[in-house]
């Protein structure tokens, strides 16, 4: 059972653990899927990495999300990818290839991936940006509405590879960068903030201890402090799925 609460637009639904809120997000694909399908003739979702969405990924995988989800008319799309090749241990679509996408019927052709083992990351992230401008047929200046976007947030309040005071945070003209991060000392490959904020529901997803006093500050605390706080839909849901551990400090009068 989860507790709701809302913050301006903002819906926040509290689970017992991380278990459940991936069982719950896995609901929400299933709905949003068939309802985009319904209206549209497809569903458009951005994933994200992580071990809370590759929870979700394993739910989908499964029965009975595996055959009510309307797999050929989806197409996955990420928010970020580091800078390896798609067989490498951190990749973010190996993870969902391995969890999720090999095995569902899910046609090749609807797997849009971040093809970010070029050698130059601002030729990968330009090469994308002209997949999502193809793919939406955007005209010049145009930004594409995904029907979903799944995003977490780390330690330290990034969200996709939106890190604390990197460039990319500033971006409002391109729809994707191949942004620097110094504390890790590489490029990671990431849609910017104009393109979550379009989207038609954003749902983050977060669990574990670790992530509390950010998730406090992120969602109680001053505004423009964190990453995370800087995707604000223009027109869309704006969603919360939290375990109790990571939801531990909410509520938390004051702020550090």
């Amino acid at each position: 059972m989860a507790d709701v609460g809302r913050t301006g637009a903002t819906e926040i639904r509290i689970f017992d653990d991380a278990a459940e809120l991936a069982r719950v997000a896995a609901e929400a694909f299933l709905r949003k899927a068939v309802s985009a399908i319904d209206v549209n003739g497809r569903f458009t979702v951005a994933l994200s990495g992580g071990s809370t969405p590759k929870r979700l990924f394993e739910i989908l995988a499964t029965e009975p999300f595996s055959s009510r989800v309307p797999w050929q008319h989806v197409h996955v799309f990420w928010g970020d990818e580091r800078s390896v090749p798609p067989d490498h241990p951190d990749s973010n679509y190996g993870a969902a290839d391995e969890s999720l996408l090999s095995r569902v019927d899910l046609p090749a052709a609807n797997v849009h991936r971040i093809k970010a083992e070029v050698s130059d990351p601002a030729e990968a992230a330009a090469g994308y940006e002209a997949e999502l401008r193809s793919f939406f047929e955007l005209a010049e200046g145009q930004i594409p509405r995904f029907d979903l976007a799944f995003l977490g947030v780390g330690p330290d309040g990034h969200t996709a590879s939106l890190f604390p005071g990197t460039e990319a945070l500033g971006e409002r003209r391109r729809l994707v960068v191949a942004n620097w991060v110094e504390i890790l000392g590489a490029y990671r490959i990431t849609l910017t903030c104009p393109v979550f904020d379009k989207a038609a529901c954003i749902v983050f997803m977060v669990a574990g201890a670790d992530k509390a006093d950010t998730l406090q500050q992120v969602l109680e605390g001053p505004p423009d402090r964190y990453p995370a706080q800087s995707v604000r839909p223009e027109h869309g849901e704006l969603i919360w799925y939290v375990d109790k551990a990571a939801a531990a400090a909410l509520g938390r009068t004051g702020s550090d």
